[in-house]
Parts: C-alpha cells; structure tokens; sequence
C-alpha cells in the first residue's frame, strides 16, 4: 500500500523569501503613499483639528502622562529596535511619560542602557512620580537649559561612555533654540544612529495656529532642520518615515546619520 501523500514542508530558504517580499512590498507600499496627495491632505486636516482638540495629551505609558501622537511612539519603537542604542538622550521632560517609555523599550533590549533627561523646569511632583516609577533605575535627570555650554557638557560627562545614544529633542521650538540643540548634541550620535527633532509640524500649520508661543511659522524646529542641514552633511532626513507615519508631530524631523 502506498502511503498518504504529504506536502512538503516550506524550507528556511522558502520563509526568509517570503520574509524578504514581505519588506518589498511594504518598502513599495510606502514609496507609493509619499505620493499620495489625497492622504496627505487628510492627514494634514487631522493633524490640525487633532492638534486643536488637545489629542496628543490624551496618551499614557505605564501610567505617566506622554504628550505624543501614537504613530511618533511607534517610529521611536522601531528605531531604538533596530539601533539598540545603550543611551536615549531627550531634551523635554515633561510628566516624564516619553523617559518611562524609552526607558522601558531598553528595559526589553536587557543591557545597561538608560534614559537621559532634560528639563529648564523639572517640576517636584513629575519628579516625585518619574522617581517612583519601576522603570525609575534606567532613569536620570539634569535641570537646566539645553542651550547653556555647561549643561551640555554636562551631557556629554553623562554619556561619555555610551557608544551608540539616541537623541531625541523636544524643549523650547523655536528656530534659534533649536538650531543650537542641533548643534550641540548631534556629535553625539555615531554612523548609522538616529536624531529625532518633534514639533516640526509647526511650519506646517496655519500662520495663526500657536498665538500665544514664541514659534510660529518660519521659527521652529523645522526651519532649524533646513538651517543645520545646509551646513552638516553627517545626517540626512529620512523620507520614508515620514510616508509611513502620515501624521506626525516631526515631519522631516527624523533623522538619519550617514557620516561619521
């Protein structure tokens, strides 16, 4: 009698091909969304209405308040997957929710790897809560500005160790404030890391959009980007991120360093 046929079973080569058509396609998918004036236009919509109706306070991580949109956590996510950096560096604390949440995706990562924080205005109860907090060992904080000379070397005394950080700025937005955080811890990322600069979108929004802030359209963190870019070649913007994510808070404002 001869036995039941059975279908092969796929090899390793067969799933790391489908793997590897899996990327493609959405490598494809991606580069066809760049293009695609229909959604960028509601997506612009929605970023503004959002950004009127106060969406981006409505999100927590692990308990702490964290001012960002979901599809920014997500880029973060992919990027600290995929650069394991052994130190987040953040100008911007806030209530602390963005260091819990980097400090818990390096939690996952194992290693020694922690979160930098930094803050002109670091308020006793968001410290109190930050300091309390599981994730509170993978966690520290500086008080002062991010501009000053001697906070950033501050900085850099905290990290000298660190061979692969992650810089992330989102303070004061205006242009000038801006453009000198740029200049003063970009050093700090090495070939193949990233920079990520928030509340770019600024230039995108109406003239009138934020009356009662220093920035506004032509002074922000966007026109810093341009402004840097121009004069450093170590980094370039990484566009596919930006066709993916749609709505962002940091549109061109990620960050790749190509150069050492």
């Amino acid at each position: 009698m001869s036995k039941p046929h059975k279908a092969d079973k796929p090899s390793m080569a067969d799933k790391t091909d489908m793997n590897e058509v899996f990327r493609q396609e959405r490598a494809e998918r991606i580069r066809a969304m760049g293009g695609n004036k229909a959604l960028k236009d509601s997506a612009q919509t929605f970023t503004e209405e959002s950004t009127r109706a106060g969406y981006s306070y409505n999100f927590s991580w692990m308990g702490r308040p964290i001012i960002q949109y979901p599809q920014d956590m997500i880029a973060l996510q992919e990027i600290i997957w995929d650069m394991r950096p052994d130190a987040v560096f953040e100008t911007g604390i806030a209530h602390g929710g963005s260091l819990i949440y980097s400090a818990s995706l390096l939690e996952l990562l194992g290693g020694d790897g922690f979160v930098l924080g930094l803050d002109i205005d670091i308020r006793a109860h968001n410290r109190a809560a930050i300091e309390a907090h599981p994730m509170s060992r993978r966690i520290r904080m500086l008080q002062g500005s991010s501009v000053d000379d001697a906070m950033a070397a501050n900085v850099r005394a905290e990290l000298a160790g660190c061979k692969n950080p992650l810089v992330v700025l989102d303070s004061n937005h205006t242009h000038e404030h801006v453009l000198r955080e740029l200049e003063l811890y970009s050093p700090l990322v090495r070939k193949g890391g990233w920079l990520v600069v928030f509340d770019t979108v600024v230039e995108l929004m109406p003239d009138d959009f934020y009356p009662d802030r220093p920035w506004s359209v032509g002074d922000n963190p966007m026109t810093a980007v341009d402004a840097f870019l121009k004069t450093n070649d170590r980094f370039v913007i990484d566009e596919a991120m930006d066709a993916k994510l749609s709505v962002s808070m940091a549109p061109r404002g990620y960050l790749r360093c190509v150069k050492d």
